[in-house]
């Protein structure tokens, strides 16, 4: 940004004030200085930009065209500056919490356990992070996150472990029977792309079941497991879903699991607590330790 091509502040306030209320007296009254005042200012600013930015008359003034062009973006500027101002001198006072996840536990996960903490906990603000970029969401006191548990700086208490299972609308089996593993081979396939190191896609499960991947169909393939869900409930095809972000779907029979096969690994999700982190966050970890051990019952 090239500030030493803007125009001072005390010219542009006068100018917007005059233009918006159309006199030069009346945008006196507003900024509480004399007339002849914002008559000089706004003349200093015309004489800066070698423009004229009004048309005078003996009782009324009106903006020119290239007036009227800088008044949209003086208007415009000064409501943002305004607005941060005001948003500085009441900036909320109350604790924030920062907290990060991976897209799957947000989308799937995340919410009713967010919700109860904060119904039950003193007012706070949520500083909420979604992103699969590790690295980003790292940056956090509270992380929720797909891997082996171990993170340095970081304390790690596993949520639940892999159970990769595959899922589809009832819709779909109506017109692609499946009741083998075998029969993922002639079904359309919803396949995730193989971006993180730990995510599971149709290759490594089907290894698992001994059965050749190069025999399957993808239908599609994308790089976000909420993306791949969504097009599993539209009935297009069969998707890998983790048992645990996906009971809310099962029980209301969006989604089913047309073969009782799964793939289990050695990752896991785990809740991540940074060392040296703060009484709040310590207790929303807990909560969310506590409440997926009420799931589990």
């Amino acid at each position: 940004m090239q500030l030493r091509n803007l125009p001072p502040l005390d010219l542009l306030v006068p100018f917007e004030a005059s233009a918006r209320l159309g006199s030069f007296t009346r945008a006196a009254e507003e900024l509480s200085v004399t007339q002849s005042a914002v008559s000089q200012r706004v003349r200093t600013l015309e004489s800066i930009l070698n423009t004229a930015l009004f048309t005078r008359s003996h009782r009324a003034i009106s903006l020119t065209d290239e007036g009227r062009e800088l008044f949209n973006g003086v208007k415009i500027a000064l409501q943002h500056l305004s607005a941060a101002t005001v948003s500085m001198q009441h900036r909320d006072a109350r604790p924030v919490l920062r907290l990060a996840v991976d897209t799957s536990i947000g989308a799937f996960w995340l919410t009713p356990r967010l919700s109860s903490f904060l119904c039950g906990h003193a007012p706070l603000t949520v500083d909420l992070s979604v992103s699969d970029d590790e690295a980003e969401i790292l940056g956090a006191d509270v992380v929720v996150l797909h891997g082996n548990g171990t993170w340095p700086g970081f304390s790690a208490r596993l949520l639940f472990g892999d159970e990769v299972v595959p899922v589809c609308a009832p819709s779909y089996l109506t017109k692609c029977p499946v009741t083998t593993a075998q029969d993922m081979l002639k079904a359309d396939l919803i396949d995730l792309d193989y971006k993180q190191w730990n995510w599971m896609n149709w290759g490594i499960w089907l290894t698992e079941k001994d059965l050749n991947p190069s025999e399957a169909r993808v239908l599609i393939r994308t790089d976000s497991y909420a993306a791949q869900i969504d097009a599993a409930r539209a009935g297009l095809g069969i998707a890998l879903g983790w048992s645990q972000l996906l009971d809310e779907d099962l029980a209301a029979g969006r989604l089913v699991k047309p073969i009782e096969a799964s793939v289990q690994t050695s990752y896991g999700y785990y809740l991540l607590l940074r060392h040296g982190a703060d009484e709040t966050a310590h207790a929303l970890a807990e909560h969310m330790c506590a409440y997926m051990g009420e799931s589990a019952a």
